[in-house]
C-alpha cells in the first residue's frame, strides 16, 4: 500500500541537545527530520532537503538567523517558525520583517513548538498552492479598483504587475478583502490566517500588515485599501 511522504522540518539550533530534542518530538509526530546548527548549512539544506518548515534560531553563530531567513526566501517558499530569547523583541519584529511566519520564544513546550509546526503544515506552501472550491464557497476573484487577488491562483496583481506575497501575507489580504467594509479584529485575523488553536501574539498581524501594505505602496497614514481601525483591527477599503 502507497503511503503519502511525510512532511519535512529542518530544524536549525546551535544548542545540540535541544536540536536532538526537538528533533524527537517531530519524528513521535510522523515527520522527516533533518537537524543543522550552522546557518551555512542550513541555507544549504534548505536547497538540498526542500523542508515544508524551517525551525530557525535567530541567535546563530557565524550567519544568524536573520541572515539565513533572509536567504532561505530567495530560493524557497517553505514556512519559518522562529526560535527566539524571551527579550528579544526587536529580533522577533525583524525576522518577521525578513519572511518568518511565526515565532515561538524560549524556553517553550515542545508540544507546543510541534502544535505550531501541524498549524504550518495544515496551510499549503505557495508553489503548489490550490485553494478548494465547494459551491458554498467558490474560490473567487477579488477586485478593488486596480487590485486583483485571486485566491484559485494565489496571486496578487496591482496595476497588472505581481505582487510576490508570502503564505501569511497572502491570506491575511484574502481575509481583509472577502470582509470588504468589515472592521476585523486581530483576533479575527488570527483565527482566520493562523489556526484556532493558535497561542502566539497578536501584535503579529501588526507587522505582517505593515509588509502587505509595503509591497502594495499603501500609505498607512493615507490608505488606498487596508485601513487601521485605531484600538480594534483592520478593514479593506475599496481603493480610490
Amino acid at each position: 500500500m502507497n503511503t503519502a511522504p511525510a512532511d519535512r522540518v529542518l530544524v536549525v539550533d546551535d544548542e545540540v541537545d535541544l536540536a536532538r530534542l526537538i528533533e524527537g518530538y517531530l519524528h513521535k509526530a510522523g515527520l522527516d527530520v533533518a537537524v543543522r546548527h550552522d546557518g551555512t548549512e542550513a541555507v544549504a539544506a534548505v536547497r538540498s532537503f526542500d523542508p515544508d518548515v524551517v525551525v530557525l534560531d535567530l541567535g546563530l553563530p557565524g550567519i544568524d538567523g536573520i541572515e539565513v531567513c533572509r536567504q532561505v526566501r530567495t530560493i524557497s517558499d517553505c514556512h519559518v517558525l522562529m526560535l527566539t530569547a524571551r527579550d528579544d523583541e526587536i529580533d522577533k519584529i525583524i525576522g518577521l520583517s525578513v519572511g518568518a511566519d511565526d515565532y515561538v520564544t524560549k524556553p517553550f513546550s515542545p508540544r507546543e513548538l510541534v502544535a505550531r509546526v501541524q498549524a504550518m503544515l495544515r496551510r499549503a506552501r505557495t508553489h503548489n498552492a490550490q485553494v478548494p472550491t465547494t459551491p458554498e464557497a467558490p474560490a473567487q476573484k477579488l477586485v478593488i479598483e486596480d487590485l486583483v487577488v485571486d485566491e484559485a491562483a494565489r496571486r496578487v496583481q496591482l496595476g497588472g504587475e505581481q505582487v510576490a506575497l508570502t503564505r501569511i501575507e497572502f491570506d491575511l489580504l484574502v481575509s481583509l478583502a472577502t470582509h470588504p467594509h468589515q472592521v476585523l479584529s486581530r483576533a479575527q485575523l488570527v483565527e482566520l490566517v493562523w489556526d484556532t488553536a493558535w497561542t502566539g501574539e497578536d501584535h503579529l498581524v501588526d507587522v505582517h500588515i505593515g509588509r502587505i501594505r509595503k509591497k502594495l505602496n499603501d500609505d498607512a497614514s493615507d490608505p488606498r485599501f487596508i485601513h487601521t481601525i485605531r484600538g480594534v483591527g483592520y478593514r479593506m477599503g475599496t481603493g480610490r
